[in-house]
């Protein structure tokens, strides 16, 4: 059984504590796509000149090399010095084998969403924050026990569609592709993927939704 962890964290104690001084008005994003340059971040609420003078001031920041430029959005590739910045605040969560599921930072905090292996190594992990005299605030814990029927209930067309459309970025802000060329890289047609959507939309509400212990309406 695994369990996961929505924590609230200060950008004080962690990182780019001085980028948020000089641009209060920014979030920070990790980038979830796997890469031997991690840590990649996103950056919105401000524009390229604020963003860059903010990760020049960062006394932590070696280096914030500008990937990519959005309409709303600025993708950096940031070098930390050692044990500063988000390599220090990775290495507090997951030194007792954490996975990191999200991390996202705004008015001066993180959010990060991480998975344990059970409760004792969230504890133990919560216990090392506290100890490095960081102000953690756990905001809330799920216990994951059996996810294999809520797995299963999407069929394999829907989850291939699912998975497409995270890879290519349909969910994000601007969206990253049409549904018409998502369809077209799935070889189907603009219809059949939106129905795909559609059911498999119904079926994961209704999973959330469902009472503990009660059958779903769709079985």
């Amino acid at each position: 059984m695994s369990t996961i962890a929505d924590l609230r964290l200060p950008a004080a104690d962690t990182a780019l504590a001085t980028a948020f001084e000089r641009a209060p008005g920014a979030t920070f994003e990790l980038e979830s796509s796997v890469s031997k340059t991690l840590p990649s971040l996103w950056v919105a609420g401000v524009d390229r000149e604020t963003a860059g003078a903010a990760f020049a001031a960062d006394p932590s920041v070696e280096v914030a090399e500008l990937l990519v430029e959005t309409d709303s959005r600025l993708l950096y590739d940031v070098t930390f010095a050692d044990g500063a910045g988000t390599n220090r605040l990775w290495d507090d969560l997951l030194a007792d084998g954490g996975s990191l599921l999200e991390a996202r930072a705004a008015d001066g905090w993180w959010q990060v969403t991480v998975r344990y292996r059970d409760r004792d190594t969230l504890c133990d992990a919560y216990d090392h924050l506290i100890e490095r005299g960081i102000n953690a605030d756990l905001r809330r814990v799920t216990d994951v026990t059996d996810t294999s029927d809520h797995q299963t209930r999407l069929t394999p067309e829907q989850q291939e569609a699912l998975e497409a459309a995270l890879e290519y970025g349909y969910f994000e802000i601007p969206r990253g592709i049409s549904m018409e060329d998502l369809a077209e890289e799935l070889g189907i047609s603009h219809q059949a993927l939106s129905e795909r959507f559609r059911r498999a939309y119904e079926t994961l509400v209704d999973a959330e939704l469902q009472p503990a212990g009660k059958k779903s309406r769709l079985e």
